[in-house]
């Protein structure tokens, strides 16, 4: 939905997992073979129900970073980042250190790597879900301030500002 550049580095495929469900219309792209391959997801149900219990985490926290309740009851996301060993990784050459997943292969081991990655660099709370209940799509946040509430103004936020201007009407 979001008109907005993708988010930066790792955030990327955060991102980009939340926005696998459309909320307006309950299609999940996560349904799909090329969204599953994208994502370097298998065809295993399991996996499959891991993944979408992943993104509803995150999708209460993005809300959460906007200052929003979450949109249902989750598993909360440190429990579920929990279970995801990362280690400190060293380059010879130039001595930086980053946090990568023991197993880079699972889509949980990823995202946590990429939140740790955001955390270091400061990026993790410009990631946000927008507060439109019809939409929830996850954005970054690059307002100088910080203070973004929808995934894109000319669409969530012109509906919200009409909605506020025609209950002030009546």
């Amino acid at each position: 939905m979001s008109e907005r550049a993708p988010a930066p580095g790792g955030l990327a495929l955060v991102e980009s997992l939340l926005n696998t469900v459309d909320f307006a219309s309950g299609a999940d792209a996560l349904d799909t073979a090329e969204c599953r391959a994208r994502l370097g997801l298998t065809d295993d149900p399991e996996r499959l129900e891991e993944a979408r219990e992943l993104r509803e985490s995150l999708r209460a926290t993005l809300l959460a970073h906007a200052g929003h309740p979450p949109h249902r009851e989750v598993t909360p996301l440190g429990d579920l980042l929990a279970r995801v060993p990362l280690h400190v990784t060293v380059e010879p050459g130039d001595g930086s250190a980053a946090l990568a997943p023991a197993d880079p292969g699972p889509l949980p081991s990823r995202i946590a790597a990429a939140v740790a990655e955001a955390l270091v660099a400061g990026t993790w709370s410009r990631l946000k879900a927008c507060e439109a209940p019809t939409c929830h799509w996850a954005y970054y946040d690059r307002s100088p301030a910080g203070r973004g509430r929808w995934c894109s103004m000319q669409v969530c936020g012109a509906r919200a500002k009409m909605r506020r201007y025609r209950a002030k009407e009546t």
